[in-house]
């Protein structure tokens, strides 16, 4: 496959439309028609369904859409590196929401503030996300919270860790209590992380096997989960300081017995650096052993 057809299919991809593609990349009907078709030979699959007022995808035109992009990301960026002759380029780091993205953000506007040629990307997700972007090389570095394949990753623990605990309607009987028990929610509706399905912690505290809580709802982003308390739906599982209950019918209480989550920053093994990405990760570790743990 050649990088130029790939950015010819996702025109198409994108327009749902031959015609319109090839008025985009200034090519005539016939000619994008000719590539696309020899592009489905050679991979020896149809990738277009091609009706008669758009153009939609196959299962497998939905794959090679998903990987030309990741294709096509990381050529960009790799020809934006080697032409940079200044300190100057991109940093991706992948995160979920947590307190210890400030650690890094200190770091990141320091060296911002040096080298303004540097951009930082924040890409949010949970661990699933962020390791698939480790792993595809689409992120630099990643943020992650509790259990991690150490063996797959160098790392560097932060000297922080996130505190679980319930986020609840502050007219809650739960919450003119200072904490939370696991016999306090036994009957009450919950409302999961999406990851918290992988972190057997949270349902070692619970005392309980997953099947047989009454879940209400799941969750990767911790504002709309709020929303979700803010209407009754249930207590949502979450990490402290992520909701500004202020002005909100909302309150927040930690667990008892407590339940703490380590932070990990990660970047792949024999992975490569460029320059920017080297600069970031020394003032890191310096950054870190100045920072007392809490």
């Amino acid at each position: 496959m050649e990088l130029r057809v790939l950015r010819y299919f996702l025109a198409v991809a994108r327009a749902e439309s031959i015609t319109a593609a090839a008025r985009d990349l200034h090519l005539t009907q016939p000619t994008l028609s000719r590539q696309l078709r020899e592009l489905e030979e050679d991979l020896g699959k149809p990738l277009l369904l091609r009706g008669s007022r758009k153009i939609t995808l196959t299962e497998e035109g939905l794959l090679l859409r998903k990987r030309a992009e990741e294709i096509l990301s990381l050529v960009g960026r790799t020809e934006r590196e080697i032409g940079q002759s200044d300190i100057a380029g991109d940093i991706y780091i992948g995160t979920g929401e947590t307190q210890g993205v400030r650690l890094l953000a200190r770091v990141a506007a320091q060296l911002q503030k040096e080298y303004p040629a540097v951009q930082f990307h924040m890409v949010s997700g949970d661990a699933m996300d962020v390791c698939e972007g480790l792993d595809k090389g689409l992120l630099d570095f990643g943020l992650l919270l509790g259990d991690m394949d150490k063996t797959k990753y160098y790392y560097l623990e932060l000297p922080v860790k996130d505190t679980w605990g319930v986020l609840m309607r502050a007219g809650s009987p739960l919450a003119q209590k200072s904490w939370v028990t696991p016999e306090d929610l036994r009957d009450k509706p919950l409302i999961l992380s999406r990851q918290s399905g992988n972190k057997s912690d949270l349902y070692r505290w619970l005392k309980k096997e997953p099947e047989s809580l009454q879940t209400a709802a799941t969750y990767n982003l911790i504002y709309n989960a709020s929303l979700l308390v803010e209407e009754g739906m249930g207590y949502a599982f979450t990490l402290h300081k992520l909701v500004n209950t202020q002005g909100r019918d909302l309150t927040f209480r930690p667990l008892k017995p407590r339940l703490e989550m380590p932070m990990y920053f990660v970047w792949k093994k024999y992975g490569l650096f460029s320059k920017v990405g080297e600069m970031f990760l020394e003032r890191l570790e310096k950054s870190l052993e100045e920072t007392p743990a809490e």
